[in-house]
């Protein structure tokens, strides 16, 4: 039996009220800039949320633009995100990505996925989340909760990110793409776990067919 996506998602929405908020979507909630959204959306991947959110505020306390970044230099910019994973390289990109975006962009983030894509170290999950977050367009953005929770409900069948990107973009109703992300995600963190997730606490349990699970609590 398909699960039944419209009442996954929308008792999910009401769940999510009492989680937190990403740390990239609380971020876009505060009024931080298409820019400041790429940023700390490079410095997300591979590290918690609890490792990226004051990493980036002590970046962005300090320069939060292409000019003022590229002004600080790569050593700084490295001192000031540690310890986020691969801080050495994330720099680097950084300090690429600036030029960049001054150069060919005249100072803009690009709001166009393939244009984005071109930035160095941007995939496709970095650039729907520009798109979502910094520019409040609909797009999909598949991190690796996302393409997790998509396959254990049963909704897709992929074997990976992209994957699960294209397939959702097939079938999830065009009203839940922007948030589909923002809640998964939550959801991931608080009770879906990777491993032994929290089904006897999760509001969504009847719905879950819980393909791939061996061990819940």
């Amino acid at each position: 039996m398909a699960v039944d996506i419209r009442k996954f998602v929308d008792r999910l929405k009401d769940a999510y009220k009492a989680w937190d908020a990403p740390v990239i979507t609380f971020m876009a909630g505060i009024g931080a800039t298409p820019f400041e959204v790429l940023i700390a959306t490079l410095l997300s991947l591979r590290t918690k949320d609890e490792v990226t959110a004051p990493a980036a505020r002590r970046l962005f306390a300090v320069a939060n633009t292409p000019e003022a970044l590229l002004a600080l230099g790569e050593a700084e910019i490295a001192k000031l995100i540690y310890p986020v994973g691969f801080y050495p390289t994330k720099s680097k990109r950084i300090m690429e990505i600036s030029v960049l975006i001054l150069e060919k962009y005249n100072g803009v983030v690009p709001n166009d996925i393939d244009e984005l894509l071109t930035l160095p170290g941007v995939g496709r999950k970095t650039a729907n989340l520009v798109l979502v977050e910094g520019y409040q367009m609909e797009a999909i953005c598949v991190d690796t909760h996302v393409h997790r929770i998509s396959n254990r409900i049963g909704y897709v069948k992929t074997k990976n990110a992209d994957q699960t990107e294209m397939a959702l973009r097939k079938k999830l109703p065009r009203e839940y793409w922007v948030i589909y992300n923002e809640i998964l995600v939550s959801f991931g963190q608080v009770l879906c776990r990777p491993i032994s997730p929290f089904c006897s606490t999760c509001p969504v349990a009847d719905l879950c067919p819980r393909i791939g699970v061996t061990k819940h609590r």
